[in-house]
């Protein structure tokens, strides 16, 4: 079933947006601040090519300077990130078919909100 759901999952965007991700988090490694940043971006590319069968959950030694990274992740409007796939997810739910697409969406705008201190399962 997963496999199902990630072929219609990169059929329906998911892999335009892994690679929207995956270039996003390379140029934010290109300076020595934003390799941190980049590094989750890359990871929300990772988790965008196959989202089914896959969760997120906090880690056991969630620190400060994970805390940290979420606030100055935040205060730099990465939060639109959330934003967005809130707003995919609520149009892929109007069909049936989209609803389990719509969830991962949701799936992946909690994960964007705090990625600092998360893993992916």
């Amino acid at each position: 079933m997963s496999f199902i759901g990630n072929l219609f999952w990169l059929i329906l965007g998911g892999l335009l947006t892994a690679v929207m991700y995956i270039i996003a988090g390379i140029l934010l490694c290109i300076t020595i601040i934003g390799i941190p940043f980049g590094f989750q971006l890359m990871k929300f590319g990772m988790f965008a090519l196959a989202p089914f069968g896959h969760e997120v959950k906090v880690k056991e030694d969630f620190g400060c300077l994970a805390l940290i990274f979420n606030i100055i992740w935040i205060l730099l409007g990465w939060w639109e990130i959330a934003i967005i796939h809130v707003v995919c997810g609520l149009i892929f739910c109007i069909t049936i078919i989209g609803i389990p697409l719509g969830v991962q969406h949701f799936k992946m705008a909690f994960y964007s909100l705090m990625p600092f201190g998360r893993e992916i399962v």
